[in-house]
């Protein structure tokens, strides 16, 4: 039998086809997914998602973690709604959650605040709610029962962290750093932690961050506002960008340009960092030494949010708050160790034949 290779997107458009298959079988009842009708099975237990949207390669696949986990053949009735990217959309969708008499409330928030009331009335219908990816800020920790995602302030730090031992080898002074940070949607936790880790390392070590400017973690804002950067600071040799997919736009917005994305500042390139490690193309790019260093953001976190689950369901009280582990990734094999705060962590040195094996792991045999 052969086994056929499918990288992060084709898993994530195979799991997504396969969810409208399910769905377009299964026969009308009163209780509604959106503009579907679905059936709630008594003996399953009933899980809403407010997902953020679909702006990138790691929130699709993060979807796909919490579809292909959330199933029926693992004892799950899922709700899923994109919210679009708007928070508003959200409080909706935990309304219509709480109106359908969901046993579990999973939300993946937009920004930190602005949730309190709606959040209020998951409590008072007793609907433990799980957070994952971004944190939120709320006068009272109990309206959620725990959160699961990334350090993302420990995310920057590794990165600056690999860029301050990078400019150290490379023997280039503080004074010739000049940053553009291409920044996510303000207000969102992975964008404030690792904005946050890159100022910290910025005044410590004397670099210069000459600009910054939301990217809306997308690649077409992420190449719009690095063509302005670039027009505006033709000084800058750095770009910070806040996540894989603006760093593809930060590519071709410096090529468009006549530059190039490189390893040596000295000789005129511009340095580009990035944040996930999910998109192949970005992965890509690393092995082109077009992106220099990623810090992984792990996005498959349908697994630890069941763990959160089935401890709920079994009378115990879950972690309030859970990091997954996540490393960091570079194409450049002088650099084999970082430190970021008190500790070290490895640099996974990616080459093709790794990328080459990664993808091959996700595979899906044919039947």
């Amino acid at each position: 039998m052969k086994k056929t290779v499918i990288g992060y997107k084709s898993i994530i458009s195979l799991c997504l086809i396969i969810s409208m298959l399910i769905g377009g079988c299964t026969p009308a009842s009163s209780e509604k997914e959106g503009a579907g009708d679905v059936v709630v099975s008594k003996d399953l237990i009933k899980v809403g998602f407010s997902q953020l949207g679909a702006e990138s390669d790691w929130r699709r696949a993060n979807s796909a973690s919490i579809r292909e986990t959330f199933s029926e053949e693992n004892g799950y009735q899922l709700f899923f709604e994109d919210a679009q990217q708007k928070q508003a959309n959200q409080a909706m969708a935990i309304r219509r959650f709480i109106q359908k008499g969901v046993d579990y409330i999973i939300v993946a928030p937009a920004t930190e605040v602005g949730w309190d009331n709606v959040l209020s009335e998951a409590k008072n219908a007793e609907i433990p709610v799980i957070l994952i990816d971004r944190r939120i800020s709320v006068k009272d920790a109990t309206l959620y029962t725990c959160w699961v995602g990334s350090d993302f302030r420990l995310e920057g730090n590794k990165v600056t962290g690999w860029m301050k031992q990078f400019f150290r080898l490379k023997s280039i002074e503080a004074k010739d750093v000049h940053i553009f940070d291409l920044q996510g949607t303000l207000g969102a936790s992975a964008q404030i932690g690792r904005t946050e880790g890159l100022n910290y390392a910025a005044k410590k070590n004397g670099w210069d961050v000459v600009d910054m400017a939301d990217g809306d973690f997308t690649e077409a804002k992420g190449h719009e506002e690095t063509v302005k950067a670039l027009h505006e600071h033709p000084e800058i040799n750095v770009i910070y960008c806040e996540n894989d997919n603006m760093a593809l736009g930060a590519v071709k917005a410096i090529e468009e340009r006549g530059k190039k994305p490189g390893m040596d500042i000295a000789g005129g390139e511009i340095l580009v960092v990035s944040f996930d490690g999910v998109s192949t193309d970005a992965m890509q790019l690393l092995i082109d030494k077009k992106i220099a260093c990623i810090g992984e953001c792990y996005p498959m976190y349908g697994s630890n949010v069941k763990s959160c689950i089935e401890m709920l369901e079994a009378g115990k009280k879950p972690d309030k708050v859970s990091f997954v582990s996540e490393g960091i990734y570079s194409a450049d094999a002088t650099i084999t160790q970082i430190s970021a705060g008190k500790r070290d962590y490895p640099v996974t040195i990616v080459t093709q034949s790794w990328l080459d094996e990664r993808e091959a792991e996700n595979t899906v045999t044919p039947e």
